[in-house]
């Protein structure tokens, strides 16, 4: 049951409960909830009210209940037959469609091929995107259909038919997903806020037809028709009962406006005119009420205009947010007289969550240092680096406004010039937002003229906005993941550990995983693969291996190169496999397991996103442990808990993406190598798809994805990132600064003696 729909029982009553009695009142709220008989004298009450309500009103109120009973609460009992054999559940693939939820606003823009790309697109880049889906509805479509919009052609101008399409295609494609319908025309500006409050007051299940109620051209008879430059709203069970009469209103309604043909046909044969009041929430018009009340403006004339209603408006709705910030604080500050801290348990500032106090020295939020040229917070560990980038950015703009806002609050008396920074202070607060500590020496200016500089501390938070849930495309677990493993000479020794937990965790389990070998010979080696093969030893391997699971196939393909090129591997292996082919780039030192096969399958989104996963790598076994053993847990390889190590940010060789995305991306990448072909040799695949895809590039640590340590080979014939990121990662796997610590330590306590 949805709220809105319950409150629509109530709502016809609330009248008549104002003069009841308090018990009277409870007795009708009972009854409304259950739907049954009652014997009480309040309900007799409720009974006769409706005579005073007219035939007409009585009428609508019984067709309203009607539409209501598809929204109570029913219980379905089951019962199994025990004759018939047990059939699987088929669900349904969201829960919201098993719960029979329905989005609530469709819009859809009537335009022509003239305005398609001029008001058309005018109305996309302004409204289109606060709701939930718009569509562009034109008789004849242009050559070229502006980006980012969905456009519907029907195939013929003609407006009526135009119209009599457009409701046929909204009942028959979406008729059961949404409550609401807006139709609207190109050259109407739409305050998609306000119409997305007034359907979510509008209780569903009842046929409504709402807008700008206008006369007909004689105005001999009362009902009115809606206009369609202001916009009008549908609803679903409306148009689920206009539908049947669509082609007897196209052949026997004559007119040449399709709001007149649209309403006439509502009339005739629902019996609805168009209303602008509907349960106490009015469609208003911008010329009957102030002009920033206003749901919709009419007529637009060209895209700029509607480009400054938008930002007029906007800064309306901004002035009034802040407005509305204002009465609430005030409320609150007034309020907590009554609470048990009285006005000292206002937080700062007041309406936002207090900040978080930590409960062991563990979970203290450090502060970060920082002036207006250095920070003391580096990402790489380092004591002070550089302001610049985003950091920069932040830290002006904070500077800005302090000063900003210590002028608003004593000018004219005295006026702040900023001197410079002492000191700053920010950390990141996750229940509030970014607070922020400054010191500044301010030059202050008085009326008179007379200037003093001195020194002043501020206190700043930037909130935490609304938290938006980003709508996912649909995957699955089930998809087939293609691992993908080259080997080069140096890495044959750790192939066989590769295989013992490729085995155990995916051919043993049977998942949906499938293994490509990729030989890289260097010329020598190739040269002499007739008489002596480095790689014999692996393919012996992958035989036992195919030998001991019959139904198993493990190919591999063989490369000559001087260097070993991602971006060149990858061209490859790409034209061997369909373009659906889920990848996995793996590593020789990789720990294949299902759990982050299946988070590789979800992050990996066809079209969508590309995944990069953060690996947690071992440090090194002499620096940890060094004259100690190893302890049982640390030294199984198959462990579930992580070892003493640290996510490796340095290392992208990891990767799962669609072949579809990478074919995309290298293709637009064909023309740069042309102008340089040793581009190939500086670039990964991480870096074909930052620069080249426009998709979104998920970059997270994966603690599913495990390796051991061991000692990178790096090339120098790489570019100068790749091969200064596998230094790095050298560097710092050795082990944590604790470990190196005592390694020193040890060291010279052993060359003093």
């Amino acid at each position: 049951m949805r709220l809105s729909s319950f409150l629509a029982v109530f709502r016809p009553a609330l009248p008549l409960i104002l003069g009841l009695s308090l018990g009277c009142s409870l007795s009708l709220l009972m009854v409304s909830w259950t739907q049954g008989d009652t014997d009480d004298s309040c309900g007799d009450e409720l009974g006769n009210a409706r005579l005073f309500m007219g035939r007409a009103a009585a009428q609508r109120d019984s067709r309203d209940e009607a539409a209501d009973e598809d929204v109570q609460p029913r219980i379905v009992p089951y019962h199994k037959d025990p004759n018939k054999p047990h059939k699987k559940v088929l669900r349904t693939r969201y829960i919201h469609t098993e719960l029979g939820i329905r989005e609530r606003l469709l819009v859809g823009v009537l335009t022509s091929r003239a305005t398609l790309n001029t008001l058309a697109v005018a109305v996309n880049r302004t409204v289109a995107h606060r709701f939930h889906r718009t569509f562009f509805f034109t008789g004849l479509r242009s050559p070229k259909v502006p980006h980012g919009m969905t456009v519907v052609a029907h195939g013929d101008d003609r407006p009526v038919w135009l119209m009599y399409e457009t409701v046929r295609h909204l009942h028959q494609h979406y008729g059961s997903d949404y409550d609401w319908f807006l139709l609207a025309q190109d050259d109407t500006y739409m305050q998609a806020d306000r119409l997305s409050e007034l359907v979510g007051h509008l209780s569903a299940g009842q046929d409504l037809y709402m807008g700008r109620a206008e006369e007909f051209i004689g105005g001999e008879e009362k009902a009115r028709y809606c206009h369609g430059g202001y916009g009008y709203l549908l609803s679903r069970s409306l148009l689920a009962r206009l539908q049947p009469h669509l082609d007897t209103c196209r052949n026997d309604i004559l007119s040449v406006r399709p709001d007149e043909w649209l309403g006439r046909c509502i009339i005739d044969y629902l019996g609805l005119s168009c209303v602008e009041v509907h349960q106490e929430m009015t469609y208003q018009r911008e010329d009957s009420i102030p002009f920033k009340n206003a749901f919709t403006v009419h007529p637009i004339s060209e895209p700029n205009l509607m480009y400054r209603l938008h930002k007029r408006f906007s800064q309306i709705e901004l002035e009034w947010t802040y407005l509305q910030i204002q009465q609430l604080q005030v409320q609150i500050n007034n309020l907590s007289d009554l609470t048990p801290e009285g006005k000292a348990g206002v937080t700062w500032p007041i309406g936002i969550n207090p900040p978080f106090k930590p409960r062991s020295r563990f979970e203290v939020i450090n502060w970060e240092y920082f002036t207006e040229e250095h920070i003391y917070s580096c990402i790489d560990s380092s004591p002070k680096c550089e302001m610049r980038g985003a950091d920069r950015a932040d830290v002006n703009a904070v500077l800005e406004i302090a000063v900003g806002r210590l002028n608003e609050r004593y000018q004219p008396q005295l006026r702040f010039r900023k001197r410079r920074l002492l000191n700053g202070y920010r950390r990141f607060d996750p229940t509030r937002g970014m607070e922020y500590m400054l010191d500044l020496a301010l030059e202050v200016y008085t009326q008179k003229g007379h200037s003093q500089v001195i020194a002043k501390r501020v206190n700043l938070l930037r909130p935490l906005s609304a938290v938006e849930i980003i709508p996912m495309p649909y995957v699955t677990e089930a998809t087939r993941v293609q691992v993908i493993l080259p080997v080069t000479a140096q890495d044959q020794d750790y192939v066989g550990n590769f295989l013992d937990m490729y085995v155990m965790n995916t051919l043993d389990t049977h998942d949906n995983v499938l293994l490509t070998f990729l030989f890289i010979y260097d010329p020598f080696d190739a040269q002499r693969v007739s008489q002596t093969d480095v790689f014999a030893g692996i393919k012996a391997m992958i035989g036992e291996v195919e030998k001991r699971y019959g139904d198993v196939k493990i190919p591999w393909i063989s490369v000559k190169t001087e260097v070993p090129s991602q971006v060149k591997l990858m061209d490859i292996i790409s034209k061997k496999h369909p373009v659906d082919t889920l990848f996995f780039l793996a590593g020789v030192w990789t720990e294949v397991n299902a759990d982050f096969l299946n988070r590789c399958r979800m992050n990996a989104i066809s079209n969508w996103q590309v995944f990069f996963p953060i690996h947690f790598q071992e440090y090194s076994p002499a620096v940890m442990y060094r004259d100690q053993q190893p302890s049982a847990a640390s030294s199984s390889f198959a462990s579930e808990s992580l070892r003493d190590g640290h996510f490796d940010r340095h290392v992208f060789d990891e990767a799962c993406f669609y072949n579809a995305d990478y074919m995309t991306a290298r293709t637009k990448m064909a023309a740069d190598i042309l102008d340089n072909e040793e581009l190939l040799e500086s670039m990964d695949v991480y870096d074909i798809f930052v620069r080249y895809s426009g998709l979104h590039v998920f970059r997270a640590v994966e603690p599913a994805l495990i390796q051991k340590y061991v000692r990178r080979a790096c090339n120098p014939r790489f570019s100068e990132d790749i091969y200064h990121r596998c230094v790095l990662s050298n560097l710092e796997g050795l082990g944590s600064r604790s470990h190196l610590a005592m390694a020193l330590f040890e060291q010279e306590q052993a060359n003093s003696t």
